[in-house]
C-alpha cells in the first residue's frame, strides 16, 4: 500500500495544492511498518493534475490536513482514498497511526 502526504519544509502541509513536496511511503499493512520512503518534487497546482499524478504514481491513500472538495471527488474517481483534517508534523507518523487505527482526524480546514 503506498501513501502520499503533502509537506512543507518536512512537516504535514496546511493545504494539500500548495505543497512544496509529497512524501511517498511505501507499507507493509500486515507488520504495520514503513518499508520505503521518499519525498519527490509537486509539480504545482493545477486544477485536477495531483489526483492523476499521484494515481499514477500508485497511491492507494492521501493524508492532508486541507483539501478542496473537487480535488477530493476527483481522487475518489481515481480509487485513491483521502483522510482530511490530519493535524502534526510528522508524515511518518500520520502514515503509521492510520495503519495501526489511531489516526485522529478533523474537520476539512480547507474551504473551497
Amino acid at each position: 500500500m503506498r501513501f502520499a502526504v503533502p509537506i512543507v519544509e518536512g512537516k504535514v502541509a496546511a493545504h494539500f495544492g500548495h505543497c512544496s513536496h509529497f512524501a511517498l511511503f511505501d507499507v507493509d499493512e500486515a507488520a504495520m511498518a514503513v518499508v520505503s520512503k521518499e519525498t519527490i518534487p509537486s509539480p504545482g497546482h493545477q486544477p485536477g493534475l495531483l489526483p492523476a499524478w499521484l494515481a499514477e504514481e500508485g497511491v492507494s491513500v492521501v493524508i492532508a490536513s486541507g483539501m478542496g472538495s473537487r480535488a477530493q471527488a476527483i481522487f475518489s474517481e481515481n480509487h485513491i482514498e483521502v483522510v482530511v483534517g490530519v493535524l502534526g508534523d510528522e508524515p511518518e507518523k500520520a502514515v503509521l497511526d492510520y495503519i495501526k487505527g489511531e489516526l485522529a482526524s478533523g474537520g476539512n480546514i480547507c474551504d473551497h
